[in-house]
């Protein structure tokens, strides 16, 4: 028993490991991403009918690391500043399926081709679904770009100066973003350790077997299960080491991160019963799409590009610069964890008001990341008398002071970002 423990504890550690430093490299360029481009830039570009802004869309999604949770209220957030509905849509295919860090994490676990093909297929699933949108659920017209809106989103505050950017990427890379994936990435790393453990190597080749049922079966698998981009590709790796074909592999990848409960809602919520259907659908097209032309695309580049089709590493061990990236993980890992308790404890009670102002207080539903608080704040604090919104994600409420304080716009707000909002006492 002892044995068996220490040998799961090692292999936790290898795959941590494996994936160190691509995923704090992955961080990093997370970090410049969030201080390079602004939600009003996003806005801007993502309006107006055509399809230029699927395409904008579906291409902005790939590099940006934003979970499921977290692309549900920033895609409400450009609905609301005048993105069309496919668009939305197409942002809200492409992007939950991939980022920097995982695209990175792929890369070295799964190998150069999976992780140069993920990207691609995340790409053509935003497409593939804003197209279809565009065609059988267009917006009946075009919505308007609200001007007070997009001047109000001038209130928050961007960092100005070499110094204040650089500060402002380390802290989304190194403190925010690794917060927000940590307890998921932590999930899939004790998974992936605990079944290379135990399970032998090719162990669901005969249950899965090969070809177009394995993919469909996989796909099911992650329909349900509430995956992070990040933190399923150790599990990605596990099944391929149990036999999982690369393409079955790859139909987890799109189908686990793209749906769960709270995305299929929301969608059906802000854009409509018919676009949640065409979303759904789009989802199941592309993952056993993907996944039958990744499987006959791996055994043709092995043939002509071997370096290229390589399957990653497979935690036959690890060197000391692993395993001080094994440690570096760690810390930067718990480092954020913690600094997002503390930060959570920031407004304890009821935040001051000025003179002449109130303040009001709302229990929030829903909120899993800082995306969803930085949405709630920035919705909130664009409404009229509202001075600031001061959002606690752990205690899921938000403290909103100003003056002549309408509380069901607030209330509205909130909603249309995709939460449950109440009024507290």
């Amino acid at each position: 028993m002892l044995e068996m423990i220490l040998h799961i504890i090692t292999e936790i550690w290898l795959v941590t490991t494996d994936m160190a430093w691509w995923l704090i490299f992955g961080f990093l360029v997370a970090g410049a991403l969030s201080v390079a481009i602004s939600p009003v830039w996003l806005e801007r570009h993502l309006g107006g009918g055509g399809f230029g802004p699927v395409w904008k869309a579906s291409l902005f999604g790939v590099p940006l690391p934003l979970c499921s949770c977290g692309v549900i209220p920033v895609a409400a957030s450009l609905r609301q500043h005048g993105a069309s509905r496919a668009a939305t849509s197409a942002f809200l295919l492409s992007t939950p399926q991939t980022g920097v860090d995982s695209i990175l994490v792929t890369w070295t676990l799964l190998g150069p081709l999976f992780a140069v093909f993920r990207p691609v297929a995340a790409l053509a699933t935003g497409l593939l679904g804003g197209g279809l949108v565009q065609g059988l659920d267009p917006d009946p017209h075009q919505v308007a770009q609200d001007g007070k809106a997009l001047a109000g989103a001038g209130r928050v505050e961007r960092p100005q100066g070499v110094r204040a950017k650089s500060r402002a990427a380390l802290d989304y890379g190194l403190v925010t973003l690794p917060g927000d994936i940590a307890r998921a990435l932590l999930v899939g790393i004790v998974i992936a350790g605990i079944l290379a453990a135990v399970v032998p190597p090719d162990f669901l080749s005969g249950y899965l077997g090969r070809g177009a049922l394995s993919i469909a079966l996989m796909m099911i698998v992650g329909i349900p299960i509430y995956v992070c981009a990040t933190a399923s590709v150790p599990l990605a790796a596990s099944f391929i080491f149990m036999g999982a074909t690369p393409g079955a592999a790859l139909a987890f990848l799109i189908a686990g991160p793209a749906t769960n409960a709270a995305t299929v809602t929301t969608i059906g919520k802000v854009l409509g019963r018919r676009t949640m259907m065409i979303y759904l659908a789009t989802v199941a097209i592309s993952a056993f799409g993907g996944g039958l032309m990744l499987d006959w695309l791996m055994p043709r580049a092995a043939d002509l590009l071997p370096q290229l089709s390589g399957a990653g590493h497979h935690h036959e061990g690890a060197g000391w610069f692993d395993h001080l990236g094994g440690a570096v993980l760690v810390v930067v890992m718990t480092r954020s964890w913690w600094l997002a308790r503390r930060k959570g404890a920031c407004c304890e009670g009821t935040c001051d008001a000025g003179a002449g102002e109130e303040t009001l207080e709302f229990a929030v539903e829903g909120m899993n990341c800082s995306h969803c608080s930085n949405s709630v704040t920035r919705g909130v604090e664009e409404l009229a008398g509202v001075t600031s919104c001061r959002v606690d994600l752990e205690a899921g409420r938000a403290v909103v002071t100003g003056s002549g304080l309408v509380p069901d716009r607030i209330l509205a707000t909130i909603s249309g970002l995709g939460f449950t909002p109440s009024l507290k006492d």
